[in-house]
């Protein structure tokens, strides 16, 4: 679960350089490890964590060559209700200070509401919804005593549009960008950031490990954004404290229509492509 050689805790040498340390949770691919990687280029150290341990060591590996930054890998799955709180006991018990916590962990279940066990939907709202909520409450109060913290949740543009038939995706992340708001607003004047990142249709290996990649790749390509940009949106806006990020012109113009537009029509505009990927689970 752990390399042996985690992080020191912050020096008591007032001339020694201490870099903060960010948690990045789902760091094994995708928007994950481009948050890694980009908070690395930035002079963080890292706490990553994810399932795929294999994966973290070679992310661990990556960041300390590319840009000398350490990183403890911590190999978990956030599935379990008592994840949240042994990572924030090894966090502890390191003596390190996350002052930049990336929820970033996720993925979707496909099938029919019905037609998927109920022990599914447990694990994925667990993750979806539970799990980076509590981490969040176990790592704020440090944040606020130094008054200083950024959090960064990763969420959808399926948050601020209609839902596809039978999916909880989107509810969770509904879920996400609405309590992102909500703690934002509570965090006002601490020093505190919150914002919710609501990327649309990315090139990572989300598609992949749902199992619908080739219905993806019938989408229009300039329906599609590369990983670093929307990282970098993300990461700009946090920095403005900005309550909702939607990174990419076709997806801002997606959010606005669902925003202006009432939901009889909007809910026309899902992709064919993803109606095709519900109707051929039934």
């Amino acid at each position: 679960m752990l390399q042996p050689d985690p992080l020191p805790p912050p020096s008591a040498d007032p001339a020694a350089i201490v870099r903060p340390v960010a948690l990045v949770t789902g760091a094994s691919g995708g928007l994950g490890r481009e948050f890694a990687l980009a908070l690395a280029e930035r002079g963080y150290d890292l706490v990553i964590v994810a399932r795929r341990e294999d994966r973290l060591i070679a992310l661990k590996k990556e960041v300390s060559t590319r840009y000398s930054a350490r990183a403890m890998v911590i190999a978990m799955d956030l599935a379990v209700p008592t994840t949240p709180r042994e990572i924030h006991s090894i966090i502890e018990g390191s003596g390190l200070e996350v002052s930049y916590l990336v929820n970033n962990a996720g993925y979707g279940v496909r099938g029919r509401f019905l037609d998927v066990p109920w022990a599914v939907h447990a694990d994925f709202l667990q993750v979806m919804i539970g799990s980076w909520l509590h981490l969040t409450h176990l790592l704020l109060p440090a944040m606020r005593a130094r008054g200083h913290g950024r959090i960064l949740n990763v969420s959808s543009l399926a948050s601020l549009g209609p839902e596809p038939p039978g999916s909880l995706y989107s509810p969770a992340k509904y879920m996400m960008t609405s309590a992102s708001r909500a703690l934002r607003l509570n965090l006002l004047g601490t020093g505190l950031h919150c914002t919710a990142l609501c990327p649309g249709f990315t090139r990572t290996e989300f598609h992949d490990a749902l199992g619908c990649r080739e219905q993806m790749n019938t989408l229009p390509k300039y329906m599609w954004m590369d990983a670093r940009p929307v990282v970098e949106a993300g990461m700009r806006g946090v920095e403005e404290n900005r309550a909702v990020v939607v990174p990419g012109w076709f997806n801002k113009l997606g959010a606005c229509m669902c925003k202006l537009l009432p939901y009889a029509l909007t809910s026309q505009l899902i992709p064919s492509a993803v109606l095709r990927e519900h109707e051929s689970i039934r």
